[in-house]
């Protein structure tokens, strides 16, 4: 995995040392990650836009806000993930990809954390489990 560090002032590595918040897009295949201080890029698609990538292709990443002990996964599972058309079966895929892809991550930047996706984020997995 490639890991594109996005920062104008500070070195993040030290700030993840600190503990200090920060925002991650990893592609679904997981080769490519950008990352970057979440007070200077403050949401995903300004993330993409500051690496120079479109914000309009924020539906081709998973989405986390991490520190040294937690990532928060912003699980939005675009409806044509895969090109899977039944809706659980898309849903099922994209929470197994994403727990693997993020996992690697993590792992690449020396970081061995939790993984939750917030309530606010449940309601496709909540919609698995109506299934």
């Amino acid at each position: 995995m490639r890991i594109h560090k996005y920062s104008e002032h500070e070195n993040l590595d030290a700030a993840m040392q600190n503990g200090e918040p920060m925002l991650a897009v990893i592609s679904f295949d997981g080769k490519q990650a950008y990352m970057g201080h979440i007070d200077e890029c403050i949401e995903h698609h300004i993330l993409l836009t500051k690496a120079g990538l479109s914000s309009t292709d924020i539906d081709k990443y998973f989405r986390i806000i991490f520190d040294s002990d937690c990532a928060d996964w912003t699980f939005i599972c675009p409806p044509d993930y895969k090109s899977i058309t039944d809706r659980t079966r898309r849903i099922a895929a994209f929470y197994k990809d994403g727990f693997a892809v993020i996992s690697a991550f993590m792992v690449e930047l020396g970081l061995l954390a939790d993984i939750k996706i917030p309530k606010r984020y449940r309601r496709h997995i909540d919609a698995l489990q109506d299934d």
